[in-house]
């Protein structure tokens, strides 16, 4: 019986309050709730917070101080004469229970009435601006995007600083109610696009939202692909330039990243050290990137279907050491690659979630000890001990964390196809990768964009990336609008002429 009325009071603090009173019941067990009578020399008044939520000393000297010392005799008064900026009063339930949770105070003249003020006196804590940790750069700015919507919004204002520049704010989240910001440039983003983005976060529906790339998961084209189809980035200067370009940034509050749509699949292949450099050194190392892409991606598994089905296009100088190497390991070449694949995963896991100094040390010393030892044991051939660590540096030169993600993914079918069907198996795989990624978008918009459907504008920033003075136009891909038709983004034709000093001959 005791059992049975504990679990209906539980209950019933589980259900929505209908009055000031139910909401107060409901959390006046919190250690933090303070709720007091404060008794004036003119005005008594009811004051409820959350100690841990709100400035107590703005409490005490702006509020405190002020009731103590004026002339006040209703909440009218208080409003009209307490030099605080947004001072609500409410009636609306709500309202009142979203801002107490958030560090705002109530003031009632009576602890029943359904009238109160709701006066601002939230105690921001949070992280400070520092560095980028997943988008590092040798050159260029070095602030990133905190937890903080608010501190993030700054930082996008010093930065986008024009009339255009707009911020739309929706709440999603049944129970987090949680602030998220979309921002464009209107008249240079496409309208469909801005229209795209507000429809899917307004039909959400999600009980809480606690970051943008859960958010990205949300409201991607499609959520089963292993590909992602938006941009996150921690960088303000990158975000900028791609608002400026005519794409749309979203915010999460507490959330230190920010997400970019559309996106193509060159940009994420592409950093943001690329502009700093000359357009011929920022091609070729792009180049290598994609270029160690394939790498990491179809190494092992053509190294497994050559000794597996295919040995007679193996050189003869190489297949001597390639035999010597293989004649101690018990394993087929499949399951010995799946095992260098999985320990050299579990080593990046194991180094991810040490701490930073631990971490690099558990890699590096992991990886000599272990590779040494499983090739002096005969459990692996030191041959593929070599292509496997070059697939894995070639899966860490991605710019973006969640490709490099799926790029690591990818190896493991191909090792599967090549076991069972040799090339012929790799070449299946690939058409299916290929058809997967002609028929993914990103935002309605296609997601191997300049290459298919071929866009010869695009390609100026793709993986070649041309001088800036040929970069005139905005992606095309992007749909830009009519200010965008009328305004260049980047530089223009034309440079500036040295000129000649006066002293000079």
């Amino acid at each position: 019986m005791f059992w049975k009325k504990k679990r209906l009071k539980e209950a019933a603090q589980h259900v929505e309050p209908k009055t000031i009173v139910d909401l107060y019941n409901q959390i006046k067990d919190n250690v933090d709730f303070i709720q007091f009578e404060h008794c004036g020399n003119h005005f008594s008044c009811w004051i409820s917070f959350f100690k841990t939520l709100v400035d107590v000393d703005y409490v005490h000297r702006d509020v405190l101080s002020f009731l103590y010392e004026q002339d006040v005799d209703s909440l009218n008064d208080i409003q009209k004469r307490l030099p605080i900026e947004k001072i609500l009063k409410t009636t609306d339930l709500s309202t009142i229970q979203y801002r107490l949770l958030k560090g705002y105070i109530i003031i009632q003249k009576n602890k029943s009435d359904a009238e109160c003020l709701i006066i601002p006196m939230t105690n921001v804590e949070g992280r400070q601006i520092g560095e980028p940790k997943t988008e590092t750069s040798v050159m260029g700015p070095k602030e990133s995007f905190v937890e903080s919507i608010d501190t993030n919004i700054n930082l996008m204002r010093k930065r986008l600083p024009i009339p255009q520049f707009r911020i739309e704010e929706i709440r999603i989240g049944k129970i987090s109610k949680t602030r998220v910001c979309t921002m464009y440039i209107r008249g240079i983003a496409n309208d469909e696009n801005v229209h795209t983005v507000r429809q899917r976060l307004r039909d959400l529906e999600v009980s809480d939202l606690t970051d943008t790339i859960l958010l990205a998961q949300l409201i991607g084209d499609n959520s089963q692909s292993p590909f992602p189809q938006f941009i996150d980035s921690e960088r303000p200067d990158r975000t900028a330039t791609a608002i400026y370009e005519g794409q749309i940034a979203v915010f999460i509050d507490g959330s230190p990243n920010a997400i970019i749509l559309p996106s193509s699949i060159t940009k994420f292949f592409s950093s943001i050290d690329d502009y700093f450099l000359p357009w011929y050194l920022a091609t070729a190392y792009r180049i290598l990137r994609v270029a160690a892409v394939g790498l990491s991606t179809l190494s092992s598994a053509i190294y497994v279907a050559l000794l597996t089905y295919h040995y007679q296009l193996i050189p003869e100088n190489l297949l001597g050491p390639l035999i010597a190497s293989r004649s101690l390991v018990p394993f087929d070449p499949a399951t010995e690659a799946l095992i260098l694949e999985v320990m050299i995963e579990l080593l990046r896991e194991a180094g991810a979630r040490l701490p930073t100094k631990v971490g690099q040390t558990m890699s590096i010393v992991g990886g000599i000890v272990i590779g040494t030892a499983s090739v002096q044991a005969g459990m692996t051939s030191n041959v593929l001990l070599i292509i496997v660590s070059i697939s894995a540096l070639g899966s860490f030169i991605t710019p973006n964390y969640r490709m490099a993600t799926t790029i690591r993914f990818l190896r493991f079918p191909f090792i599967l196809s090549a076991q069972l069907l040799g090339l012929l198996g790799i070449a299946f795989c690939l058409t299916l990768l290929l058809a997967h990624l002609l028929r993914l978008t990103s935002l309605g918009r296609p997601f191997l964009e300049p290459y298919y459907p071929l866009r010869v504008t695009d390609l100026m920033d793709s993986i070649f990336r041309a001088p800036s003075n040929y970069q005139t136009t905005r992606p095309l891909f992007l749909r830009p609008g009519d200010a965008a038709k009328r305004n260049r983004n980047r530089s223009t034709e034309k440079r500036g002429k040295p000129s000649r000093d006066i002293d000079e001959s």
